[in-house]
């Protein structure tokens, strides 16, 4: 199937090696070669990513090399596939422009419950919310046959461009504790042609267990065959 590069780091609150052990078993049932970085700098290393036909990144709120971004953008541009989930992938380089237009939406923020019912914990924002196909998600082949499905979880806001093709979003109600005064709709999977290389981005995975749901798991695992270069050349 190909070599495939997971890359990992960043906050350890969202669990970047154990959440990409999780699909280690998935990638070598399907033919792929790993390897594993544990640093961004291998972005850097031109021989290594002409080589490297899919990037799974999970890097949250960290930052990035000048190089290291250039190798990352030149491989997906040459048909290197990229993707991630949650902050791993839309959250990871807040202060690189060039790496939020590469992946076309960024994390805002992920509302929080009503004050009185905070515990003073990452609880505060776990709400629960669905998942909504969207006609386009429902042909796609990450996503056809799935359903729209619920989450208890952070529901990600996501500030984002109109060159993603969205699969799936998530609508954002107004709540009196809230100050938004009308609903507010983020996408939650989306892919994006990026030269000759495909983009999937997954905002649902804060945690294991939702990286475990059935829906979000399918999500990855599609979107990781769907952008290698295995698939786009074909």
């Amino acid at each position: 199937m190909g070599n495939a590069l997971i890359v990992r780091g960043g906050w350890d609150g969202h669990r970047p090696v154990e959440a990409t052990d999780l699909f280690l078993p998935f990638l070598a049932r399907e033919g792929f070669t790993v390897r594993v970085a544990e640093s961004t700098a291998i972005y850097s290393d031109p021989k290594v990513m002409a080589e490297t036909d899919l990037i799974v990144q999970c890097v949250t709120m960290s930052s990035i090399e000048t190089a290291e971004l250039t190798g990352l953008r030149d491989a997906v541009a040459a048909g290197t596939g990229f993707t991630g989930w949650h902050g791993g992938i839309a959250d990871s380089f807040r202060a690189s422009s060039d790496y939020l237009q590469l992946v076309g939406g960024q994390f805002a923020t992920h509302p929080g419950k009503e004050p009185s019912c905070r515990a003073g914990d990452e609880t505060d924002n776990f709400l629960t919310h669905t998942i909504n196909l969207t006609e386009y998600g429902r042909e796609h082949p990450i996503t056809a046959g799935l359903t729209d499905f619920e989450l208890v979880t952070e529901q990600y806001w996501v500030l984002h461009d109109d060159l993603i093709d969205v699969l799936a979003t998530t609508t954002h109600p107004v709540r009196q504790w809230h100050p938004w005064h009308r609903p507010v709709i983020s996408p939650a999977v989306w892919t994006r042609q990026w030269g000759a290389g495909r983009i999937v981005v997954t905002t649902p995975g804060h945690s294991l267990d939702v990286l475990a749901n059935p829906s979000v798991r399918t999500v990855i695992e599609r979107g990781m065959l769907w952008a290698s270069r295995t698939a786009s050349a074909s």
